[in-house]
């Protein structure tokens, strides 16, 4: 079997402007900038939440959701939420918070929500023996009550895509459409990837889906997690996935 290695980058920023420079990737990249004050304030002024998140981090960790209020600014971070009348004191706490480690301010998308519960959509993508990708497993990580990040290990659970969008009302046939377009646009950025760094067998595509149904890559994972597709009923993508991973050497 062989030796399990695939090329890994923790830089959200990097990866970020990977996905900026390619046309049909641009439109599905919620608006970022790195942290500072005036890059803060700039986003505060155009957008009603915004999200502070770590440039280097995984699994939902560390993030900040920023809402602006009529009289100043709520902050959630996991289930805790404080209230800032000013930008000032808002950037102040957010950069003892940071201790000088970058941090990255990203545009909040409205996530579509199932049965009640917000969720975004888990693409994988992995590469074939024969050098192709393909998105082998479309599913969706449903977010647990109370909680900003919708990530298994953040008290998310698991869900198959079509009884998810069907929950949050899509119909048939945009259910099927959005599939496609979700494999598609995973095939898209593994590629994009590719021509920046070699090595990459697997990628895991974090993408949100808001009210209007328009995708928006909120995230690219490069070293995705396989093991959580065991707790769903139906085996069938863990296996899947699973396959293709054990033919470049990954175990679980």
């Amino acid at each position: 079997m062989a030796k399990y290695k695939s090329s890994s980058i923790s830089d959200k920023w990097k990866k970020t402007n990977w996905l900026l420079e390619q046309g049909n990737l641009r439109k599905h990249v919620p608006y970022t900038e790195t942290f500072d004050r005036k890059n803060l304030f700039s986003m505060l002024s155009k957008y009603s939440t915004v999200y502070f998140k770590p440039t280097h981090g995984s699994g939902g960790a560390g993030i900040i959701r920023i809402i602006k209020k009529n009289n100043g600014y709520q902050t959630q971070f996991k289930k805790e939420k404080s209230f800032f009348a000013t930008a000032d004191e808002l950037y102040h706490m957010l950069s003892r918070f940071s201790n000088k480690r970058p941090y990255l301010l990203q545009k909040g998308i409205q996530l579509a929500k199932t049965n009640g519960k917000l969720f975004d959509i888990r693409v994988m993508v992995q590469k074939t023996k024969k050098g192709e990708w393909i998105s082998t497993a479309v599913f969706a990580k449903i977010g647990s009550p109370g909680k900003i990040a919708t990530n298994y290990n953040q008290g998310g659970s698991l869900g198959l895509f079509q009884p998810t969008l069907t929950g949050a009302g899509f119909h048939s046939a945009s259910i099927q459409n959005t599939e496609k377009a979700l494999k598609q646009l995973g095939v898209s950025v593994a590629k994009n990837f590719d021509r920046h760094l070699k090595g990459f067998q697997e990628l895991g595509l974090d993408v949100a889906v808001d009210n209007k149904e328009k995708l928006w890559i909120l995230e690219v994972n490069t070293r995705p997690q396989i093991y959580p597709l065991k707790f769903l009923k139906d085996k069938k993508l863990y296996h899947r996935t699973l396959s293709y991973a054990k033919q470049y050497g990954r175990l679980k």
